[in-house]
């Protein structure tokens, strides 16, 4: 049932993605990077570490010549320079160089930040995502994006750095608890919105599949999000163009995350973003706009945003990384399934559009 991609950088290939089953595969996609006179520091938090660091570092153990671990506290409030600081701290310590490795074990918060402190240490070491959410699965472990927050700034501080390759075992996700298995499905369902409407209808065929965690449907789905991602990654390392086309659903996404204090998963403010991003883009029929709803719900996201301020809503957005002389890059679409860039959404459409999903204050 193995399925896998290659990722690739200027035309060569930068890295495999490897889709596994579960982890019997493991030490066999380490052996692809020659370990064997290296060392590795296993990158993990307090959710992940009682289910997968002993049987991960047990397979490391057996590739790499000496294998460390470092267990952070799990949450994106821990998304910070000071946890990146401790890792710098914990590599001095045990002596790594340039050529040793950085594991990443967890979700989208441990990938960042390993990824991140693998760019910084030494200018630069090499580093494996070892994903364990949907999210980090479908998303945020491909195209070597890495960064941490800001004061509550989402990812501000950040580098470019690839993995040098990405395992993911389905049998991880099959210990998710269903809010973070939802917020998965907030950017499974953005891929689809943006690039295909053929893996749109797959995913509204299987959505209930899917939710019971059946193993093909698991599979296929991550392995679809991460042809599309990989593809655009591909196209637009460095999101000069066609990667911005990731960020549908995130302008908004974003600041709703940070107005709530991150009371919403990731996952779940990008699929309020992706709603929002739909009533601007005024292109899909009411048919596809009760589909989308429908799909969201099924997969466990809400389509109903809190009462929250607008105003607080559009000032964090104003603050986003993605402005460009004070002109936000918006991703709208032009039909369900083709996203393009917009430079000159207002801020009262943003507003009415916020206002569209927003449950009234009574």
């Amino acid at each position: 049932m193995a399925r896998g991609l290659d990722v690739h950088y200027d035309g060569n290939v930068s890295y495999h993605i490897f889709l596994e089953e579960n982890y019997a595969n493991l030490g066999k996609a380490l052996n692809t990077l020659d370990p064997g006179n290296r060392r590795a520091l296993i990158v993990t938090d307090t959710n992940v570490d009682p289910l997968y660091l002993d049987e991960i570092r047990s397979i490391c153990e057996n590739q790499f010549s000496f294998v460390d671990d470092i267990i952070l506290p799990a949450g994106e409030q821990y998304k910070n320079t000071d946890s990146i600081g401790k890792i710098y701290e914990k590599a001095i310590v045990d002596g790594f160089d340039r050529q040793d490795f950085f594991l990443a074990l967890g979700g989208g918060v441990i990938g960042d930040m390993t990824g991140f402190a693998a760019a910084t240490y030494m200018r630069g070491i090499r580093f494996i995502q070892i994903p364990t959410t949907l999210l980090s699965q479908v998303d945020s472990s491909i195209g070597g994006k890495t960064g941490v927050d800001y004061r509550s700034y989402k990812n501000m501080v950040g580098a470019f750095h690839m993995p040098s390759l990405v395992y993911s075992a389905m049998s991880s996700l099959k210990t998710l608890d269903d809010v973070q298995f939802a917020s998965g499905m907030g950017e499974v369902i953005k891929h689809a919105l943006i690039k295909s409407r053929s893996y749109y209808t797959y995913l509204s065929q299987n959505i209930t599949k899917l939710c019971e965690r059946d193993a093909e449907t698991l599979m296929e789905t991550v392995y679809q999000s991460n042809l599309i991602k990989a593809a655009v990654v591909e196209k637009d390392p460095k999101e000069q163009g066609e990667r911005r086309l990731l960020n549908f659903g995130h302008t908004l996404g974003h600041a709703i995350e940070k107005c709530s204090g991150f009371s919403y998963t990731h996952g779940q403010c990008v699929a309020f973003g992706c709603l929002c991003a739909i009533k601007l883009s005024n292109v899909t029929t009411e048919e596809e706009d009760v589909s989308i709803k429908t799909l969201m719900e099924k997969s466990g996201l809400e389509t109903v945003l809190r009462p929250m301020s607008c105003d607080d809503i559009l000032s964090a957005v104003k603050k986003d990384k993605k402005m460009d002389h004070g002109r936000i890059h918006f991703i709208l679409l032009s039909a369900l399934g083709d996203a393009y860039v917009d430079d000159h959404v207002t801020k009262e459409r943003m507003q009415s559009s916020l206002k569209s999903i927003m449950k009234e204050d009574v």
